[in-house]
């Protein structure tokens, strides 16, 4: 039994990837850790990138973020603007503030190795630090990003750090969920909530819950005011922002939200309400192509799901409340870590159904419940999103999360919104799939997918528009 708080299934960071970049980066954090006091004892270090780390890690940033990590930088309040400057400086160097203790050399060209035909069995991601002492002893660790900035290190379970404390109400399955709800009358995120209380007060919860949303309402802001293309070699031009001042037609407001009130006056025709759905998700992940700081929602690469349906909530449906947000969160939050205990979360084991359609259930659980659906029109929502991303596969052309990946973003945010309107018009008890029966099948689709639709970009729309690692 894992015990996985919203304040994992939720992360801020800094995009491209969370199991590519903000992984790596918690993974060379810990190894910071290991370590220790012998930083001044350091003759070389390297590091090794395994599968698909290896194969995709240059259009991910992931040598970007084993530099920024080494050198004890921050993901949650790393200055942004500062990644560049950062970054090129130990390259022009060669050497970095290891821990933010003490220098080392360290040359990202000849010490980060990118073993493109070596694969762990644990998990396609892995990478392994070598370190070597000026006493010729060795420290060498292997880690496993798995997905949504969760990190396992060789030989440990894959186990949060809440797992510790035992909770009132567990929760393995939508089953378990379904029973604990019924079992205290209370909605999911009630149940949540009663969880959380094991890990901190109640109002922590809350305020931190509410700064992840902040997060996200100022990505999406910022998404939809950026011009420019995307960084990468691919020439992606940014469409958000001018989605953005077509709808508005270039109206004045000075603040997120004056524009959102701005928004909500411009109407509920069918057509601009899905375009700005399309917007929301777009900026998101604009920003989050751009090295920007994101929410893992709950992964990088589908990052733009959730805060656009709750966008869309806040915007056309509902007026904005904070504990009607927190709730929405929470819901998504349990419903994800369903999907992660039971099957995964990471496109490199299971392909794009395991973070666009795991992001989709996620949403469309939390905007039903926010419209007074049942715990048990909930489920269903997640699950009818879920049912149809099956099999989506993960090929993101020249390794980057740009195409089709950001597109994807408004496709699960579409689909969330219809799968929550299906379940609101339908008697569940009626059904015929459960999610637990859906979660367990999309397992089995991960298992039997072909690893070339693995976020290898060795199948799919990589090799068929075919732009080399090296132009970006």
């Amino acid at each position: 039994m894992e015990s996985i708080s919203v304040l994992d299934m939720f992360k801020i960071g800094i995009g491209p990837s969370s199991s590519h970049t903000l992984g790596p980066w918690k993974a060379a954090s810990r190894f910071i850790d290991v370590i220790g006091d012998r930083v001044d004892e350091i003759d070389h270090l390297e590091v090794q990138l395994f599968g698909s780390l290896a194969k995709t890690g240059q259009g991910h940033g992931t040598d970007i973020a084993l530099m920024l990590g080494l050198s004890g930088k921050d993901p949650v309040d790393f200055e942004i603007d500062q990644i560049d400057p950062t970054v090129d400086k130990i390259r022009q160097e060669k050497r970095l503030n290891f821990g933010g203790k003490d220098w080392i050399d360290f040359n990202p060209e000849n010490h980060i190795h990118f073993l493109k035909d070596e694969i762990k069995p644990f998990h396609p991601n892995a990478l392994t630090f070598l370190c070597r002492f000026k006493d010729t002893t060795l420290e060498k660790e292997t880690y496993y990003s798995v997905g949504g900035g969760f990190v396992v290190q060789e030989g440990e379970e894959d186990r949060s750090e809440t797992d510790d404390i035992p909770l009132p109400y567990p929760i393995n399955s939508a089953a378990d969920l379904k029973a604990a709800c019924k079992e205290t009358g209370l909605p999911i995120s009630g149940v949540v909530a009663l969880n959380e209380k094991e890990w901190r007060s109640e109002e922590e919860t809350r305020q931190a819950v509410l700064k992840i949303w902040e997060v996200m309402c100022t990505c999406i802001y910022r998404g939809c005011h950026t011009e420019g293309y995307l960084p990468g070699g691919l020439q992606v031009m940014r469409r958000a922002s001018i989605l953005n001042n077509r709808l508005l037609n270039h109206q004045e407001y000075s603040d997120y939200h004056e524009w959102r009130e701005a928004i909500r006056n411009g109407g509920d025709d069918f057509a601009y309400i899905l375009d700005w759905v399309s917007c929301f998700a777009l900026a998101v992940n604009e920003e989050n192509a751009s090295f920007s700081r994101v929410v893992t929602a709950p992964t990088n690469g589908a990052a733009g799901v959730i805060p656009a349906v709750l966008q869309y909530l806040v915007t056309f449906k509902k007026d904005l409340c904070k504990d009607m947000v927190s709730n929405f969160l929470m819901t998504a939050s349990e419903i994800g870590s369903i999907f992660k205990k039971r099957a995964t979360i990471s496109a490199a084991m299971g392909g794009c159904q395991a973070e666009i359609g795991v992001s989709s259930a996620m949403a469309a659980a939390g905007l039903t419940e926010s419209l007074g659906g049942s715990v048990d029109q909930c489920l269903m929502a997640a699950e009818i999103a879920m049912e149809h991303h099956l099999g989506m596969t993960c090929d993101p052309i020249g390794g980057l999360v740009q195409v089709p990946c950001i597109e994807r973003n408004t496709m699960g945010a579409i689909k969330a919104i219809t799968a929550s309107q299906l379940a609101l018009h339908s008697d569940p008890d009626k059904a015929k799939v459960p999610l637990d029966a859906v979660v367990k099948t999309m397992w089995e689709t991960a298992q039997d997918m072909n690893t070339k639709y693995k976020e290898t970009s060795d199948g799919g729309l990589a090799v068929n528009i075919p732009i080399s690692l090296s132009e970006c």
